[in-house]
């Protein structure tokens, strides 16, 4: 699978850099993902701000090698593969701002079971069997899916679906493991959606198998931001993330530009019952942090948690679209994410702004709703405003 990318917007206009140093103290801090679980030798080399194209592209050409992706939205930076000595190399250009292992990204799924639906987004109490919602339904606005891709044909989609872009492995404009087929559902289907008239766009950063690596993922994020605009949405965008993996300095990096540039962006808080700080995009504080509740509005067991957890909303049971025109249940923090993400879609085609969006949700959702959350956790549940 491919490496994943991160994205940020740079200001159209800045003051030129000071002139960098012919050499560095000490070598750029090089950043190793928890518990030995990094990409042997594929990294991600970030350079300074304000970096001339020119630059880095010396830069690479010194190394002796081909980069796999280059960014510029997200960050200026590129993702190659290096030995040891083109690592000791690049760690010692005085342009470089830090140099990160890459490491495998991947779905956050649990097992997959019974099911229950969107109605408890539009209840005070749990147990509703109807899902109330404004008549906009997220018209006017797109929700980009990061994730294996999407089944475009499926019904339930009617023609709003489209295959954007594939940064996995290959050329397959197939979503054959389903899990992004199954997120886009609880965004925005006819039956199973939160925001039933967004549109959908598919962009592939995970395999078949549901993993891939950091780069790959990162360079997902930047074609969202450098081709958003075309999409035509006038009431906004939202992103939907539900994957992961370890700490990242560079996927948070990536996350944080997204939302600076102006888009909703979800996450899934991840499913190892952990605090969230240890995941990325997770632990970004820009991202909106999405745990997992279950029917009777208890933590899911799954669900990791922490103060980065900013909303929670259903993860459990939760039955959505699936490849083939077939339907699926399944359970994560990956299905609780995008119930916010389409949520997030509702309410821009409501009026509301992207900018501060996140705590927007969090201040209307439903206090104290959720039981068994740890010290330091929020326990508000995620709610549309239509409440029954």
């Amino acid at each position: 699978m491919r490496p994943s990318t991160l994205l940020a917007f740079l200001p159209l206009a800045m003051a030129a850099p000071s002139p960098a140093p012919l050499k560095r103290d000490s070598p750029a801090p090089l950043i190793a993902p928890r518990g030995n679980k990094g990409v042997p030798n594929r990294f991600i080399v970030r350079m300074v701000d304000g970096i001339k194209e020119s630059s880095m592209s010396s830069s690479m050409k010194s190394l002796k090698t081909s980069s796999h992706f280059k960014y510029s939205k997200s960050f200026n930076g590129f993702a190659a593969t290096l030995d040891e000595d083109q690592l000791a190399a690049i760690r010692e250009n005085p342009n470089v701002e830090y140099v990160e292992q890459e490491q495998v990204m991947q779905i956050y799924e649990t097992q997959q079971d019974a099911t229950w639906g969107i109605s408890r987004l539009s209840s005070q109490t749990p147990g509703a069997t109807t899902y109330s919602y404004d008549a906009a339904a997220g018209e006017g606005t797109c929700a980009y899916v990061l994730d294996t891709g999407i089944d475009v044909a499926h019904p339930e989609f009617e023609g709003r679906a489209t295959w954007a872009a594939n940064f996995a492995s290959g050329n397959s404009t197939r979503d054959v493991q389903g899990h992004g087929t199954h997120c886009a559902g609880t965004i925005g289907s006819k039956t199973y959606g939160v925001a039933k008239k967004t549109k959908l766009f598919a962009v592939k950063v995970l395999g078949d198998d549901g993993s891939g690596t950091t780069s790959g993922v990162v360079a997902g994020m930047e074609w969202v931001v450098k081709n958003a605009d075309k999409s035509k949405c006038p009431n906004g965008i939202v992103i939907n993330m539900s994957l992961g993996g370890g700490y990242s300095r560079a996927l948070n990096d990536a996350a944080a530009a997204i939302v600076d540039s102006g888009f909703f962006l979800a996450v899934a808080a991840g499913n190892s019952a952990v605090d969230a700080s240890t995941n990325s995009p997770a632990s970004e504080p820009k991202a909106c942090t999405v745990g997992a509740s279950d029917s009777s509005d208890k933590i899911a067991y799954f669900s990791n948690f922490g103060k980065l957890v900013d909303i929670f909303a259903p993860g459990v049971k939760i039955q959505s679209t699936f490849p083939g025109g077939r339907t699926k249940v399944m359970n994560g923090t990956s299905m609780a994410s995008p119930h916010v993400a389409g949520l997030g879609a509702y309410l821009l085609s409501v009026g509301q702004k992207a900018d501060g969006l996140c705590d927007y949700i969090a201040k209307t959702g439903l206090k104290n709703a959720i039981s068994g959350v740890p010290n330091g956790t929020v326990s508000t549940l995620a709610n549309n405003g239509f409440s029954a």
